[in-house]
């Protein structure tokens, strides 16, 4: 009796806050137990208190906050998570949590904050989403799988601050309720493209402690003049970029005094720039890729804060006004391909840390300034394509920081500045199409590859010290004023790809040996004064495609060895060679190559010149037993040639009974294109070929009208083309023939007739990516040397260029669905272009039901894993192969082969989850402490893109910004970016250049 009262005692001694936690550590425990006993909740125990457990935070003993964030959870969201009374912070993100939106959360119901993004949600948002907590403040449902509409009562949550609903699936409507969120403070909802095309709604302009405005890509449309953006006076940042907005830029956006980016860029504004601009504290303003018209305003020198200005692809007319030279803090200035006039402020450069200008395609006259590189950080001048005059300045050569020059296409003068030549990290001069005068140098910088100086008058002779110049691929001097011998130290070059000297004053004889020509393809020596004979180690080039030698003093006979070339264009012309032409030479491609050589003859008549059996003849006279040798020899072949006439007429008159009735070739041109539908259907022949596959055979043709080449790629069947071949045949004609993009292989026309389909593109002499990576390990391939990884990275940010366009700026958007190192093609300076678009599908428009497939397209190793459960088009398969591809470039294996047991992809991300230093699954060819940054950054980048997950891999722009960031040299903010969040800088805020978009709007 005395046990009872006594346990009474102890019960009702014991505190409540520790009955509390006895039970909310169950509900953990049990929670724990439904999530699958995840390793990082080991901690969580029967013995310790929940709030010294990782994930849980408590105050006055209970629990109030939870955080899950990318513990790679894929159950669904227990409903017990709710269990907590006092809960106000719940984190989910970053996990693969799947199914419906979690009605279960209504019960949380003094939830402050609640993050469920970057998840494996469906289905739509719930009609009643406003039951969730009253308290709500921040809410973010970014990049999930949630479509339909946005529900309108998502208005009514009334005490939100910030509310993030980017990069989903969304396919509906958005709500103008949205403008009913009073306190609202962020709004993102970009990257939502597949909503139905809408105004901003005029309710936006209720929204009075708006800070934040992120609309980009959500297939926005019409003014935005009913919103008034005037009365948004705290705003910081808006961007509504990559729409269709059209209309008149409102005066009110560029008086709002908080406002530091102004992003509009990719739109349809037309009209002027509001005179007008008093937003003192913009530090971003992107106006580029529209149609604005009138004068850049005076009144951007009130911008002191300015660092990045883009007005870039518009229709600007007026002077550059002097203000802009002005500003302190200017970093970025784009204005190029407008019609300014006038001349470049002479103190541009001289006030701030310049560090990219961009000019080119104006009118602009004058002289460069002199200070463009005060701040000693500018990375380009570009200015080409204007009227400018005059001499460059020697403190541009000073310039240690410049990358690139490109002055091509002006008036300037004068001796060109050594000291440019060596600037240290200079890669690319371009100063084609002036009167330069000057001297080769004896060095160049240790990275110059490309250099441009033709059509100018410079002079001297080639240095022997051009061996040194190692970097070099690209070397065009033609139309100046060079003379001596050319030294055979140019040969050593093994990474020069094309060499034009020509129309100079070259005399000599070329050098006998070619040291390392081994990636040559072209070679143009024309309107010299050349001599001796044609050195046969031109005929070992294994890559040469373009020849000309022509208008110079060379003699002797032609190298049987030349005839072993694949080449393209062959010009040998008005020389004083002598001899038979190569057997391999003597056809109608080359019957204008040997014009003008008295002295050489051909067995056939195609080249029309003399039958070199006649020649002979005429030399010396036939003895009678020689004579009667071949009357008889003579008689014997007519025979032969008759009875062999006879069967081909009779077959002929067989097939042509079956053709009759049959289409005639119908070429239909989506270039201006010089040639006839004969010119390629005569050389469909098997010597012309240079690949094949499942559709048909390639051919390389040569086209003697423009002296240029094409290939042709024929779908063929011996019967009727097959609904398969058909089908891909109308997919690659309705897609290439309608877009243009440097970076997407040019389809110049298509031939076809009922049994037989021809498509006829720009031929790209460095054939594919595939090649070039992989083709040590393969027979037949175009190179032994590794690409550096320079010269990798470009091709990554070039072949991003070309899906971007695709995905983002088409409409309908495109998706490739083969997207392989095979199908990435590269021109003569690496270049890449995608092609291939026989598999490709334009997306589903608006109102339409859903495509879907009914065979799985692609290739093995490139295949996005989704294809096991789902038949549904999106553009995420192509951002998985092409992780693909970003992981073959760093590690240098095949897509299909990571190991013996499993594709790349898999084996990358074993080998990342194994621990393991990533550097040891680089590349062995380009490992080097100088590259290992930025090729993590790319690992990461190819891990990301092959998540399993599509709702988790990045978009192509995103994957673009990312990989400018590493040609931009902000390698190691992007790395560490890249690691804590895979959608890193697309959601991290502010973006403050335009670098992002610059060249993906580089149509052709």
């Amino acid at each position: 009796m005395t046990i009872l009262p006594l346990l009474l005692f102890f019960l009702t001694s014991t505190p409540l806050t520790v009955i509390s936690q006895l039970d909310e550590r169950s509900t953990l425990l049990n929670l724990k137990s439904l999530l699958g006993h995840p390793p990082s909740l080991r901690l969580w125990n029967a013995t310790s208190s929940p709030c010294h457990w990782p994930k849980i935070t408590c105050a006055a003993g209970k629990v109030t906050g939870i955080n899950f964030k990318n513990q790679n959870f894929t159950v669904a969201v227990p409903a017990s998570i709710c269990d907590f009374p006092n809960l106000d912070f719940l984190d989910l993100s970053y996990n693969y949590f799947p199914g419906e939106f979690p009605t279960a959360l209504y019960n949380c119901t003094k939830l402050r904050h609640l993050d469920l993004s970057q998840n494996n949600f469906n289905g739509t948002l719930p009609a009643d989403i406003h039951r969730l907590s009253r308290r709500l403040e921040y809410l973010d449902l970014g990049a999930t799988g949630f479509s339909g509409d946005i529900p309108k009562t998502i208005g009514l949550l009334s005490n939100l601050k910030v509310l993030n609903l980017y990069q989903s699936e969304y396919d509906g409507t958005f709500p103008p309720e949205i403008g009913d969120l009073s306190e609202l403070e962020e709004l993102r909802m970009s990257y939502n493209d597949k909503l139905l095309p809408a105004k901003i709604p005029a309710e936006f302009g209720k929204l009075k402690k708006l800070r934040y405005l992120w609309l980009t890509e959500m297939n926005l449309i019409g003014e935005i003049s009913a919103v008034d953006f005037g009365s948004l006076t705290d705003l910081e940042h808006v961007d509504l970029s990559v729409n269709k907005l059209t209309g008149r830029i409102p005066g009110g956006l560029l008086g709002l005094k908080n406002l530091t980016d102004l992003l509009l860029y990719a739109n349809d504004f037309t009209g002027e720039i509001p005179k007008s601009i008093t937003a003192t504290n913009l530090v971003a303003l992107d106006l580029s890729a529209n149609d604005l018209t009138g004068s850049i305003p005076e009144s951007i020198g009130n911008l002191t804060k300015l660092e990045y200005l883009n007005l870039f692809n518009n229709q600007l007319t007026g002077v550059i006004p002097s203000v802009i030279a002005k500003l302190p803090r200017l970093i970025d200035l784009k204005l190029f391909t407008n019609k300014l006039t006038g001349e470049i402020p002479v103190e541009t450069g001289f006030n701030s840390n310049l560090e990219s200008f961009e000019v080119s395609e104006n009118q602009l006259t004058g002289k460069l300034p002199e200070n463009l590189c005060n701040g000693g950080r500018l990375l380009g001048v570009v200015v080409y394509s204007n009227k400018l005059t005059g001499l460059i300045p020697d403190s541009l050569g000073e310039c240690k920081s410049l990358l690139t020059v490109q002055l091509q296409n002006n008036n300037f003068s004068g001796e060109f500045p050594s000291r440019i030549w060596t600037a240290p990290h200079m890669y690319s001069l371009q100063v084609s199409n002036n009167s330069f005068t000057g001297n080769l140098p004896e060095r160049v910088a240790w990275n110059l590859s490309r250099i441009e100086i033709d059509n100018n008058n410079f002079s001297g002779e080639i240095p022997s010290t051009i061996g040194s110049w190692s970097s070099l691929a690209e070397f065009k001097a033609g139309n100046n004023g060079f003379s001596g011998e050319i030294p055979k130290e140019l040969t050593s070059l093994s990474n020069l790809i094309s060499i034009f000297l020509d129309d100079n004053n070259l005399s000599g004889e070329l050098p006998d040996e070619i040291v390392s020509w081994k990636s040559l393809t072209t070679i143009n020596l024309a309107k010299n004064k050349l001599s001796g004979k044609i050195p046969r180690g031109l005929g070992s080039l294994p890559h040469l495609l373009n020849l000309d030698l022509s208008e110079n003093g060379f003699s002797g006979v032609i190298p049987p060895e030349i005839g072993n070339l694949k080449l393209t264009t062959l010009n040998l012309s008005s020389n004083r060679l002598t001899g038979e032409v190569p057997d391999q030479l003597d056809n109608l491609a080359y019957e204008r190559s040997f014009f003008n050589n008295t002295n050489l003859c051909a067995d056939k008549p195609v080249l029309n010149l003399p039958d070199c059996r006649k020649v002979m003849r005429r030399a010396k006279g036939l003895p009678g037993n020689i004579f009667a040798m071949i009357l008889v020899i003579a008689i014997l072949l007519l025979a032969i040639t008759l009875l062999g006439t006879f069967f081909v007429v009779r077959d002929y008159t067989r097939k042509r009974r079956r053709r009759k009735g049959l289409e005639t070739w119908k070429l239909t041109s989506f270039h201006r294109v010089d040639f006839v539908d004969s010119d390629i259907v005569s050389n469909l022949m098997e010597h012309n070929v240079i690949g094949s596959g499942g559709s048909g055979k390639i051919y390389k043709i040569f086209i003697e009208g423009s002296g240029q080449y094409v290939a042709v790629k024929k779908i063929w069947n011996k019967k009727k083309l097959d609904k398969n071949l058909e089908k891909e045949f109308l997919a690659e004609v309705e897609i290439l023939g309608t877009i243009r993009h440097a970076n997407i292989v040019k389809l110049l026309c298509c031939i076809s007739r009922e049994d037989s389909k021809l498509l006829v593109y720009e031929y790209l002499e460095k054939r594919s990516l595939d090649q070039w990576l992989h083709g040590k390990k393969k027979r037949g391939t175009v190179e032994d040397n590794s690409l550096n990884w320079a010269q990798r990275l470009n091709i990554a940010v070039g072949a991003a260029q070309g899906l971007c366009y695709m995905h983002h700026d088409c409409t309908p958007a495109i998706i490739h669905r083969d997207v392989k190192s095979s199908n990435i093609l590269l021109d003569y300076v690496f270049n890449a272009k995608i092609a291939d678009f026989g598999l490709a599908k334009l997306l589903v428009k608006q109102n339409q039901e859903p495509q879907t497939m009914s065979v799985v397209a692609g290739s093995f190793g490139y295949i996005a894993p989704e294809y096991a459960y789902t038949s549904k088009v999106d553009e995420k398969i192509d951002v998985y192969s092409f992780g693909v591809v970003l992981l073959e470039l760093v590690t240098g294996r095949e897509g299909n082969k990571g190991d013996e047991h499993t594709n790349l992809a898999d084996w990358s991300w074993r080998h990342y989850q194994s621990g393991k230093p990533i550097e040891e699954a680089f590349d062995e060819d380009i490992k080097e402490p100088s590259n290992t940054e930025e090729m993590t950054t790319v690992f990461q980048l190819g891990l990301m893109c092959t998540n399993t997950l599509p709702g988790n891999r990045p978009t192509m722009k995103e994957v673009l910004y990312m990989l400018r960031q590493q040609v931009h040299g902000e390698t190691k903010k992007i790395a560490t970016e890249a690691h804590e969040a895979p959608l890193l800088v697309s959601l991290s805020g502010r973006r403050t250049s335009k670098r992002i978009e610059d060249e993906e709007l580089g149509f052709v």
